[in-house]
């Protein structure tokens, strides 16, 4: 299997069969699993072996088929699936860390990311330290005796900065810290954190691993060591388990995963040459583009540019919700990742708890709206983009 290329893996990895062979995998949906004596659920207790369960909070058989997939995947030792995106984010973080310790962290994240940060782990007695993201000067300057973690999202949300993970890495380790990236706007399609540098790699898989907008799901991949010795007893004990029919279409959506993004990404890149230089925008802004300000880093980082672009409307909000308010074939919503495109304005959504300073001093502005390029044809969506441009 290690020889496979990512295609093969994300159809055959991780198959765990049941004595009638079936061809796609069961949907095994029980929260518990018996027993032959006391002295085998006494053996297990102490330590399961492999494929042996105890409690669907602590495994089940086809949640272990997904963490071993997206791990085949991702390159990882094992992976750990958790009830959603956030639940990922914060177990990762919380089981690493306790009073005294400190965080270096990009300041460039997604809001929930930033409560996290800002609210829960400094009233733990966790101090956090905000840097620019792609300075590595600040990322050095900031880390401490006592830094226990630096903290990343491998692309901002929803500005799209690119960060140097393996030069963020090489600061971090020479402090003795963990480098946990956020890789979900990445997607695991065409960035491998881990060989960067990073040690613990996180997804919301309710987007590009759903793909379809059906299932809330998170993930955490890394080493054996840190998966079974510092995360799964954080995360079995305080509960946020995805459940087997969440995991079973995870599965599903890992079998398209590649054909999705890499179709996305192409859709992505055809709307950025066309709509470059457009009358309407202040500013385009993705990954690949040609003025993005970290274009060879993103370049040598991952092999295609994504499935998201941003853009900046001239005159604010007003603009911006009559672009929004225009379009006929995306949708209003702040997911990413499905098969429909998706828009966002989140300077009133999802980052809109921040001060307006605090967006400013994240280039989040009022004409700022984030698109999630889908599967529909590339023409009809820049036909939609560009009509409703003309009414903003």
């Amino acid at each position: 299997m290690d020889n496979w290329k990512p295609k093969t893996k994300l159809v055959h990895s991780g198959v765990k069969r049941s004595q009638y062979s079936e061809l796609s995998e069961a949907i095994f949906l029980t929260q518990g699993f018996a027993y032959d004596s006391a002295e085998q659920a006494e053996a297990r207790f102490i330590e399961s072996g492999q494929d042996e369960y105890i409690y669907a909070r602590y495994g089940n058989p086809t949640v272990r088929m997904f963490e071993e997939r997206i791990a085949a995947l991702e390159g990882a030792e094992d992976a750990f699936a958790t009830a959603s995106g956030m639940a990922a984010v914060s177990g990762a973080l919380f089981s690493k860390l306790r009073a005294g310790d400190h965080v270096v962290s990009a300041k460039a994240l997604f809001g929930s990311c930033l409560f996290v940060l800002e609210d829960i782990l400094q009233r733990w007695g966790i101090e956090v330290t905000f840097v620019e993201g792609t300075d590595l000067a600040a990322w050095r300057a900031a880390m401490r005796p006592n830094t226990k973690v630096a903290f990343l999202e491998a692309l901002s949300n929803p500005t799209l900065e690119v960060i140097d993970i393996k030069g963020v890495s090489d600061i971090a380790h020479e402090a003795g810290a963990t480098v946990v990236v956020d890789n979900v706007f990445a997607t695991p399609v065409f960035q491998r954190s881990l060989e960067l540098g990073a040690d613990v790699v996180i997804y919301s898989a309710t987007k590009h691993i759903d793909g379809q907008g059906r299932c809330l799901g998170g993930v955490v991949l890394g080493t054996k060591e840190f998966i079974r010795k510092t995360f799964e007893p954080f995360n079995k004990h305080t509960g946020p388990a995805m459940s087997p029919f969440t995991a079973w279409v995870m599965l599903k959506g890992l079998e398209t995963i590649v054909l999705r993004c890499e179709a996305q990404a192409t859709t992505c890149e055809s709307l950025v040459d066309a709509l470059s230089g457009h009358a309407k925008l202040e500013r385009l802004i993705y990954p690949f583009a040609p003025d993005h300000p970290q274009l060879g880093l993103a370049k040598r980082q991952m092999t295609q540019g994504g499935t998201v672009v941003t853009l900046v409307l001239k005159d604010g909000k007003d603009a911006a919700f009559r672009f929004i308010n225009a379009l006929n074939i995306i949708t209003i919503s702040n997911n990413l990742g499905d098969a429909k495109s998706i828009i966002t304005h989140p300077s009133t959504t999802t980052h809109q708890r921040l001060t307006a300073d605090q967006r400013t001093a994240l280039g989040i502005s009022d004409g700022l709206v984030r698109i999630s390029i889908g599967l529909e044809d590339a023409g009809d969506l820049l036909d939609d983009i560009t009509q409703a441009l003309e009414k903003a």
